[in-house]
């Protein structure tokens, strides 16, 4: 039997490779349609089954079933053990009629709809004691506004959450799968860790806290992507349909496999409600509660600026010089980081940085009429970007489609994307003592009012902040951003501005932290 299995998993991989070929792959990612490999399936399905009482009957539920991986993981894995039911539903008839006729003669039963628009079973014996699913992972962007208002009303009534806009597709099918599940019935569900760490993932995560059990999350390493075509960090998650108890546990797993992880850790549920970032877990200790200053305090973090078109606003020198274009329309302006070798960054005379690779921003804010008469070399150029670039989005909605965002050189800047498996810091901080502004490839310190009060007070205060910056432990960083597959992580500006930072806020005098009322009393006494 075991050889019979072993060939119609043959004949399942054969039929997902020759249909996956028949689409490209950009409707493959709209659709969110990535297969399950072989094994990670089967290594899925045995723990589930685990985690089903012996004398619970497996009622098998896959709600994206797409070629039936999970199902075939099934027959193999149970190992005799009845299965009382197998249900799945397929979307996409591309996928779905064949799969039909592959199982056909198996107790699986496909339907082709769409599952979120299906009626769960209204006994607990029918409903799914195991549920296992990788689900479309749709993002919200592919989804129109009607079809959003239908899933976040349809999962606020199945499972209390309140879904935000924001949410992928895969979120409302963990929350519309709830009142299929039956009670006390296990689900696992092989979804992108981005859930963990973004703020549309809290309704999530506090679904996982407070509607079921969660029992279990396992984080694959990002440097191992589970999806050879899906550029996403997975996890497996585990729970139980029960209300939890007050002191329960969760085991948290990261890297190899969920039955033999590299490292894993349980946290109380205490825990993971005060924690924003989970993935942070099991490989860091649970964050103590800061009240403390947050680099926020110190800086204003901002995006650098988006020009439009790099390639048409951002000239090299020797560029500048051959279209003669007038200097009081160029702004130095930061290469990529591969061009820049050390932290610090000096200028010349002018401010223009000291960098091998020396680059001038173009920004004109004369209307056309101007530019056409008094400045001929400048006016030749914008006419080579009339037709492609002043119509783009950024472009075309501004004042001058050739006028960029008012932005000034920051003192510091830090390049907001890195890898973990990098053999030194994931992201670095730059000292800027020039009057270059940047793109939105870094992410700009700007000294808060309460920093810059005190900057005068101490000598040299801005380099040791910036050496104390890079100074900041890889974990803490890392623990404070996003992670996605291939161990690519990133930094957006709010999550710079949490990190802790009262080492540095003692570097320019500040004590402890006060409170906003506070803050508020001494401004009007100092007045």
């Amino acid at each position: 039997m075991a050889l019979n299995l072993d060939a119609l998993e043959q004949r399942r991989c054969a039929l997902q490779a020759e249909l996956d070929g028949r689409k490209t792959q950009a409707e493959r990612n709209r659709l969110g349609q990535f297969a399950t490999p072989t094994q990670l399936a089967r290594d899925v399905l045995a723990y589930g089954l685990e985690l089903v009482p012996k004398t619970t009957p497996v009622r098998f539920l896959d709600p994206a079933i797409g070629t039936g991986s999970f199902y075939s993981a099934l027959m193999s894995e149970s190992a005799g053990r009845p299965v009382q039911s197998a249900t799945g539903f397929e979307i996409d008839p591309h996928y779905g009629e064949p799969s039909k006729a592959l199982w056909k003669g198996t107790p699986l039963n496909i339907t082709l709809a769409d599952f979120t628009q299906q009626a769960a079973p209204v006994h607990n014996a029918e409903r799914a004691t195991l549920l296992i699913c990788n689900p479309p992972y749709v993002r919200h962007h592919h989804m129109n506004g009607a079809e959003k208002v239908r899933l976040q009303e349809a999962a606020s009534t199945a499972s209390n959450v309140e879904l935000s806009g924001l949410a992928g597709l895969y979120c409302y099918f963990m929350a519309l799968a709830h009142s299929w599940m039956s009670e006390g019935g296990v689900a696992g569900w092989l979804i992108p860790s981005e859930f963990m760490d973004v703020n549309y993932g809290r309704a999530l995560k506090a679904y996982l806290l407070r509607e079921v059990t969660l029992l279990h999350i396992h984080r694959f390493d990002p440097n191992d992507v589970q999806f050879d075509d899906a550029l996403v960090s997975s996890a497996i998650v585990w729970f139980k349909k029960a209300k939890p108890l007050a002191d329960h546990s969760v085991s948290f797993s990261y890297g190899g496999t969920m039955q033999a992880p590299t490292i894993s850790k349980s946290l109380s549920v205490r825990d993971l409600e005060r924690t924003d970032k989970w993935t942070r877990y099991p490989r860091q200790a649970v964050e103590a509660q800061h009240d403390g200053y947050r680099l926020g305090d110190l800086f204003a973090i901002k995006r650098g600026l988006a020009t439009g078109d790099n390639a048409f606003f951002i000239l090299e020198e020797d560029r500048v010089r051959d279209l003669k274009l007038p200097s009081q329309f160029l702004k130095p302006i930061l290469p990529s980081t591969r061009y820049i070798k050390a932290d610090e960054i000096n200028a010349d005379d002018s401010g223009v940085p000291l960098l091998e690779k020396r680059l001038f921003l173009l920004d004109c804010d004369l209307p056309e009429d101007e530019v056409e008469r008094d400045y001929p070399s400048l006016w030749a150029y914008l006419q080579t970007g009339v037709d492609l670039v002043a119509a783009r989005y950024l472009c075309r909605t501004r004042r001058h489609w050739y006028t960029q965002e008012r932005r000034a050189a920051s003192p510091i800047v830090c390049t907001y994307i890195g890898r973990s498996d990098h053999a030194g810091r994931p992201f670095r901080f730059l000292l800027n003592n020039t009057k270059a502004t940047a793109t939105n490839v870094y992410l700009c310190l700007y000294p808060q009012p309460l920093l810059a009060r005190q900057l005068p007070l101490y000598p040299d205060a801005l380099r040791s902040l910036w050496q104390g910056l890079n100074s900041i432990s890889r974990e803490t960083l890392l623990g404070n951003g996003r992670v996605y597959g291939g161990g690519m992580h990133k930094l957006e500006p709010k999550e710079l501005a949490n990190v802790p930072v009262d080492e540095l806020a003692a570097l320019v005098g500040l004590g402890v932290k006060r409170t906003p009322r506070q803050l508020e009393l001494e401004e009007k006494m100092s007045a």
